[in-house]
């Protein structure tokens, strides 16, 4: 029987021959690797510690594409999700064909799949991969899965493959023995490796085990980890791949901490769209817009609280926006990792304190460049930054590029970057919208102030009242609360 004593933090976690060996020696345990692209890297494990043919039902490498394709059904791409699928429906299907009749009451079928692509012989290719497992949690329960999708960060093929069997023995044990801790089971993909050798940028549960899991969350928990330095949920809480999301088409970000999503917010990102959409590079191409949320904004308070996080997953969601989730706190990281996955432009909108504040030197101290270095990264691909204006309440006056106050040492630098475009004032914005403020919305909610559903989305109040999200108390509970 494979040890779940993982889940005890202060175990050692099992080294991969003893995840093999584990996974061998239970005897429930029985299904196929069907492997391509890099080898049969995982399955080599399995066979390796001995104990293999009491688990291993079959295992496949369709390196040819012509074959693969006569198995599994023609792909738009080899490397791909949809492949990947097609794998582990089509091998899980053929076990319980198989098997089912003669040993499915005592055994739990599983079939493990990968497609990847690792350094090639000039090293020119995209160094990724799909890898997944489809089983059963118990005999003759309904299927659950778990998918992922890995960067490998190794400079040579060998240790790219090195590094692909581990993780894969990494999820083939945690699929079985931490499928009720999803958590652990998604920190222990890393065991035996390092951030600096694999990342994991998606992961996806579903089916019976995994049906009161929240793959929000997950996506989270890969941040969080350090597994990845950002993920990506769809608004309706499907988990989404960066690089096929963002693949050929042009990037608008706006980063806040949608506590809640205002009216405001989405002014700055529509009339920014909408200036962004005339740029000549942009005219006539797919945009995507993004809301982002960084690891510091929901640290702020200390540890990452999940039941506000999931408040603003879902008002944000009630805007039909996805959400990144980023650990890239500077600017400058953020471009570069847009960039790794598309060649259109690039743009970001933020208000002009937060403008304001990117030219505060303190957040350079580690660049040996400093400012200079981070504003040649952040612009050096012809990012463009989108300025919002900001309204002070008590005097009416409006800060916009022309008048943003800036250290003097830096006004040359700001000037620079506005005259050659890559500071842009945001220019058709609603007035009515500069008057709303985040946390004066937050707090109107919690004092129970209705003012505050005029300042909001009606989507966004309608789910902020149904779900009493951020302290909101019904008029009725308000009152009784306050006597």
């Amino acid at each position: 029987m494979i040890r779940t004593h993982q889940s005890n933090q202060h175990s050692e976690p099992l080294d991969t021959h003893q995840k093999a060996l584990e996974v061998n020696l239970d005897p429930r345990r029985y299904g196929t690797f069907a492997e391509i692209g890099a080898g049969q890297e995982v399955v080599r494990w399995f066979f390796r510690v001995g104990g293999g043919a009491g688990t291993i039902a079959k295992s496949m490498s369709a390196y040819d594409m012509k074959v693969s394709d006569a198995i599994y059904g023609r792909a738009s791409r080899y490397v791909c999700r949809e492949r990947l699928q097609a794998m582990l429906d089509y091998e899980h299907t053929l076990n319980l064909d198989r098997l089912r009749e003669v040993r499915g009451e005592t055994t739990a079928f599983f079939t493990f799949a990968d497609t990847v692509s690792a350094r090639n012989y000039h090293g020119t290719n995209a160094c990724h991969g799909w890898m997944g497992i489809k089983f059963q949690a118990h005999p003759q329960d309904e299927d659950s899965q778990i998918i992922i999708h890995v960067r490998m960060l190794d400079d040579e093929a060998a240790l790219q493959q090195e590094a692909l069997g581990i993780v894969g023995v990494n999820l083939v044990h945690g699929a079985f023995a931490l499928h009720h801790e999803p958590e652990l089971l998604v920190a222990a993909l890393l065991d035996g490796l390092s951030t600096s050798r694999i990342e994991i940028d998606m992961i996806e549960f579903s089916g019976i085990a995994f049906r009161h899991v929240d793959n929000r969350l997950m996506s989270l928990k890969l941040v969080e980890l350090g597994l990845s330095g950002a993920a990506m949920f769809a608004a309706s809480g499907e988990v989404l791949q960066p690089s096929e999301f963002f693949y050929r088409k042009a990037i608008l970000v706006e980063r806040g901490s949608f506590r809640p999503v205002c009216n405001v917010n989405l002014d700055m990102l529509e009339s920014a769209r909408e200036q962004f959409s005339k740029h000549p590079n942009v005219v006539g191409k797919e945009i995507v817009s993004v809301m982002e949320l960084t690891m510091n904004n929901l640290k702020a308070a200390g540890e990452i609280n999940l039941s506000d996080f999931l408040a603003r997953a879902d008002v944000m969601a009630t805007c039909g926006m996805p959400v990144l989730i980023s650990d890239y706190f500077q600017y400058y990281r953020l471009a570069a990792y847009l960039s790794r996955y598309t060649k259109e432009k690039i743009a970001i909108t933020m208000g002009a304190g937060s403008l304001r504040e990117l030219f505060d030197e303190q957040y350079y101290t580690g660049l040996q460049g400093g400012i200079l270095e981070s504003f040649g990264r952040m612009f050096k691909n012809g990012l463009q930054v989108y300025c919002y204006p900001m309204l002070d309440s008590e005097s009416g006056e409006l800060t916009t590029c022309e008048n943003l106050n800036i250290d003097p040492q830096l006004r040359q630098l700001f000037g620079y970057l506005c005259d050659r475009g890559g500071i842009i004032d945001v220019q058709n914005y609603d007035p009515a919208c500069l008057q709303v403020r985040s946390r004066d919305v937050l707090q109107k909610i919690k004092s129970g102030d209705p003012e505050w559903e005029l300042m909001v989305p009606e989507s966004v109040a309608e789910v902020i009242k149904r779900k009493c999200y951020f302290d909101y108390q019904p008029a009725d509970d308000f009152e009784h609360a306050v006597r």
